[in-house]
């Protein structure tokens, strides 16, 4: 593949597309698949053909565009208009009213009916305003499963650049400059952590995507993969000239059929036109990549874990030092980075580091991908600036809480992370703000939760994900996952002693310090975040007998026994 090459394949596409009046993008996330985007797609193309309309519209499927539940959502181009919970059957409407007569339907538009104002410009709308679309820019509005359409608007242009106009040097220098932070959760800096594996010296070295995305709440990654495939492997071939490796592989869960189906297609799409191979656009550099489908154990998105698996092993974690840039997959220096990292890389190449770190914190530049979910008007995939508060993506992205309820809490960073309170949802969603509340930024789910929602059950549910997901090599996290979920199940079945809570406070600790891996490390923080803000809610349980959430089954036996003072 050579630059003129890849101008002709851009030039043609742009050129068939500029041919039609309108394109037609059927979100064919999986969310959208699961509600049948696959029939609202066939009957949009058959619609178009009866009308003869097929000479001026072109109908395609695309990877998420944001507004989950709102889903099927059709995206008109270009309008920029979106209309919602499309079917089968109320798709006529669109063709002949939108089509063929350029009457938006309004009906139909999305967030028609709801608390938020429908736009025809969908930009426009409270949902997408205040948003800064760059790891998300093509998802929703190109065909995942089409090399051109992802050349057609400027990709693998970054690649290119690297390749035959910049030094690894060069890179990873611009990679420093933008400031970006690894998006996995960690924060590392990423150019940081390439010019580490850079530096070491091997025969061989590898880059690895983490697309283990195992967080309960969490889709970001999976939606990433599934609408825009070509973005990642692009930003893994250009980290793989940065550090000096020939090789990659893509780790993805098991859990996500549609996005390996997607990957599958755009690496052999790249490779038969010479994208990815021995001689990347005729630099004489070389990178492959293969995938890697995980079984869906937790602690495989921890590094060495993810490489023993990798490796055909049992995914256990090993202690640190080395780490994995010194000796990692089959003991070579290896580059790991998670799914929206990979994805930032071709922009700040493009683009320029300075451009990246204009957006976002100054200790933590660029913008950063969320999923909405829980007790939330809007949930869905957003992209905001790093730096934005809790309140903005909650009540003017999110658009409040369900059925005019009253916000409680915020679970950021799954079972790693911790619960934000009322008194702090102006917290800006940045690295060191979220870490002075009590909790972490993560990879990025975000999970509302409402008046009816009871913290100390909610701290049982996530230290029973951890203690179910624990590998089990090491004592701390094994153990003591499975006796702060017995201590957290006594409180919240009305068997709680003050003992039972003082033993809690002395364990969580100890476990934190002493497991072997990060998932241990991280699961005591929902326990000890939701007893800093909520500790009234476990006096309750437990000196009350009593669930202030009337969440939690406490059973008439346990309310009886004795006074608060005795239980105590």
């Amino acid at each position: 593949m050579s630059l003129q090459e890849l101008k002709a394949i851009a030039e043609k596409a742009n050129a068939r597309k500029a041919a039609k009046k309108r394109r037609l993008c059927v979100c064919s996330g999986a969310s959208c698949l699961s509600i049948n985007a696959e029939g609202v797609l066939a009957g949009l193309r058959k619609h178009v053909a009866d009308r003869n309309l097929a000479a001026e519209v072109e109908v395609i499927p695309s990877g998420c565009m944001g507004a989950c539940n709102q889903g099927p959502l059709v995206l008109v181009q270009p309008e920029s208009t979106i209309y919602q919970k499309v079917t089968p059957e109320n798709l006529t409407a669109i063709v002949d009213e939108h089509l063929a007569k350029n009457q938006p339907v309004q009906s139909m538009l999305l967030f028609a009916g709801t608390s938020q104002e429908p736009t025809l410009d969908s930009r426009q709308s409270d949902f997408f305003r205040k948003q800064v679309k760059v790891v998300l820019e093509n998802c929703g509005v190109i065909n995942p499963e089409d090399i051109e359409d992802y050349i057609s608007v400027g990709g693998y242009q970054a690649l290119r650049k690297a390749v035959s106009t910049m030094s690894r040097e060069d890179v990873i220098a611009e990679m420093k400059q933008s400031g970006l932070r690894g998006r996995g959760g960690a924060g590392y800096p990423t150019g940081l952590k390439w010019e580490t594996v850079y530096k070491y010296v091997g025969d061989e070295k590898y880059v690895i995507c983490n697309g283990d995305e195992g967080d309960p709440g969490a889709f970001m990654d999976r939606s990433v993969l599934e609408g825009d495939p070509h973005r990642v492997l692009e930003g893994m071939a250009i980290a793989a000239y940065a550090v000096g490796a020939t090789k990659g592989y893509l780790y993805v869960r098991g859990e996500y059929p549609l996005a390996i189906k997607r990957l599958e297609i755009a690496i052999k799409q790249a490779k038969k036109l010479g994208i990815l191979g021995a001689n990347l656009f005729e630099s004489g550099v070389a990178f492959d990549v293969e995938i890697r489908i995980g079984a869906g154990a937790f602690v495989c998105g921890e590094e060495t874990a993810l490489i023993a698996s990798v490796e055909g092993k049992r995914g256990l974690p090993s202690p640190r030092p080395p780490y994995p840039a010194e000796r990692g997959l089959w003991g070579k220096p290896t580059l790991i980075n998670n799914v929206e990292t990979y994805a930032n890389v071709p922009p700040i190449i493009d683009r320029g580091g300075e451009w990246y770190s204009e957006m976002g914190m100054p200790k933590a530049a660029g913008t950063k991908v969320f999923a909405l979910s829980g007790k939330i008007n809007n949930t869905g995939l957003i992209e905001v600036p790093i730096g934005i508060t809790l309140r903005e993506v909650l009540f003017d992205i999110g658009g409040g809480i369900q059925g005019g309820g009253k916000f409680k809490a915020a679970q950021t960073g799954g079972p790693s992370g911790g619960c934000i309170p009322e008194q702090h949802l102006d917290t800006k969603m940045d690295y060191a703000a979220l870490q002075a509340v009590g909790t972490i930024m993560g990879s990025g789910g975000l999970i509302v939760m409402d008046e009816h929602s009871c913290m100390p059950d909610v701290a049982r549910f996530f230290t029973e994900f951890c203690m179910e997901e624990s590998c089990g090599k090491c004592i701390p996290c094994r153990v003591g996952t499975k006796q702060m979920h017995g201590m957290l199940t006594k409180i919240c079945t009305g068997r709680g002693t003050m003992r039972d809570l003082e033993l809690l406070e002395e364990l969580a600790p100890m476990v934190k310090e002493a497991s072997l891996c990060g998932l241990g490390q991280s699961a005591p923080n929902p326990l000890l975040s939701t007893l800093r803000y909520f500790r009234d809610e476990y006096l309750a349980h437990i000196q009350e007998k009593r669930c202030p959430a009337g969440v939690c089954k406490i059973a008439s036996s346990a309310a009886s026994e004795g006074s608060p003072k005795e239980v105590a």
